[in-house]
């Protein structure tokens, strides 16, 4: 198993391009079960979570070929299983993101209940009971969701809470339907029009992207395209971030900073100087001072910045006050600051923390993907080596995470435990 050794304090400084979005590509990815034709993507991030995916629709009978680095051919012709197992699902919800493209295209789906990080319970019934409505005869059985039907048929959706998964699933599953699908209160994030978008681009009719009430004319059938996904905001934060706790100047570029409108508003509050351009933001040596944070749906705060800002509020100046509304289980990264030394408080689902603390390398343990990320950026700013253990849960959603890093001038090494 490896883990990253990082070693500080660290300045860093130079360009670095974000991959395209994990978040975006899972979804779109299943939903190249939808299409009749070759579908093919390109810029596709080479990560443990993409790779998970590509097996499961490999299971089910896609033909994936890569045709040069990074762009590949998915092609759905025959179906060979309708199961998707435990074995393959066990470690990534996107997962689940299958269930929709298979009942409307073929029908019936076996999909395993889905696994993934441990930062609280995500359940699936906003999926299955909209399903339901669309006429979709569904059992839960042995730790799988069955389901079946003759055609989905349109109907209107409303989602007790913006779910991502729930709307995403419920907009691929009304491509093929028989009729006008509404889905109110759908999720507005980012990664949401995306899929839209590539739906489209295979065919479907959609109305009200980026809008709370999506509509969904269903067609007879989905031919295949030429997509590529946006770039990666959480990523972007994540970078964003890095400069600013090591008094550092970046340009992080291959985004789009409206999509991160709530977390540059917030880090300019704290006191980031940044500079924003079409597809990019610039970050300039700042003093940072402590702030309040909540999380919430886009275009709210993201919880998946949540952590990296848990990280940042240790070195501000004053106290930060920081609370979870998304998840119930998402500060598992404290305790690992807090044996670097960090000044952090845990009231409910808040997290205050005191700034200004010095920082020492110690060995910490990931124990989800953002966690993970907030581990290693506490390490630039600590005296002396920090070891990030399982590392495989950075894994899942940073694309060469070491080398980018390395490639500002940070001192950190991929190695074996």
């Amino acid at each position: 198993m490896d883990k990253l050794v990082v070693k500080g304090p660290s300045r860093i400084e130079g360009e670095v391009t974000i991959s395209k979005a994990k978040n975006a590509y899972l979804p779109i990815l299943a939903g190249a079960i939808l299409a009749e034709d070759e579908v093919i993507f390109s810029e596709v991030p080479n990560l443990r979570d993409i790779r998970t995916m590509n097996n499961l629709l490999t299971h089910l009978g896609t033909v994936i070929e890569e045709k040069k680095a990074g762009e590949f051919s998915y092609f759905l012709n025959e179906l060979k299983t309708h199961e998707a197992p435990y074995d393959l699902v066990k470690t990534m919800r996107a997962s689940i993101c299958v269930l929709g493209p298979l009942l409307a295209r073929f029908k019936k789906a076996r999909v395993s209940l889905p696994g993934g990080c441990a930062i609280g319970t995500r359940p699936i019934d906003l999926h299955l009971k909209n399903l339901e409505k669309m006429g979709a005869e569904i059992t839960i059985e042995g730790g799988y969701v069955e389901a079946k039907t003759d055609r989905l048929k349109g109907a209107h959706l409303t989602l007790d809470f913006p779910s991502v998964g729930a709307t995403e699933n419920l907009m691929m599953a009304a491509t093929l339907a028989n009729g006008t699908t509404v889905i109110e209160n759908a999720a507005l994030e980012p990664e949401v029009t995306d899929l839209g978008h590539f739906l489209q681009r295979m065919g479907a009719k959609i109305e009200g992207l980026d809008s709370k009430t999506i509509t969904i004319h269903g067609v007879e059938k989905l031919n295949g395209c030429h997509f590529t996904a946006i770039g990666d905001r959480i990523e972007a934060a994540t970078y964003i971030i890095s400069g600013l706790m090591t008094n550092s100047q970046i340009k992080v570029k291959g985004f789009n900073p409206i999509h991160l409108d709530a977390v540059i508003e917030k880090l300019e509050q704290m006191g980031a100087k940044l500079e924003r351009g079409e597809d990019f933001v610039e970050v300039f040596p700042s003093k940072i001072v402590g702030g309040e944070i909540d999380t919430a749906p886009y275009p709210g705060f993201p919880t998946d910045v949540q952590a990296q800002m848990v990280a940042l509020a240790t070195q501000a100046e004053g106290t930060s006050i920081i609370t979870e509304h998304i998840f119930e289980n998402r500060f598992m990264h404290v305790p690992e600051l807090q044996r670097m030394g960090a000044n952090i408080t845990i009231k409910g689902n808040s997290a205050i923390v005191k700034g200004g603390a010095s920082l020492k390398g110690a060995p910490v343990m990931c124990t989800d993907l953002r966690a993970s990320a907030a581990l290693v950026l506490a390490g630039f700013c600590a005296e002396g080596e920090t070891h990030v253990q399982r590392v495989y849960h950075l894994d899942r959603g940073y694309e060469k995470i070491g080398e980018k890093f390395a490639g500002l001038g940070a001192t950190i090494e991929r190695v074996k435990e």
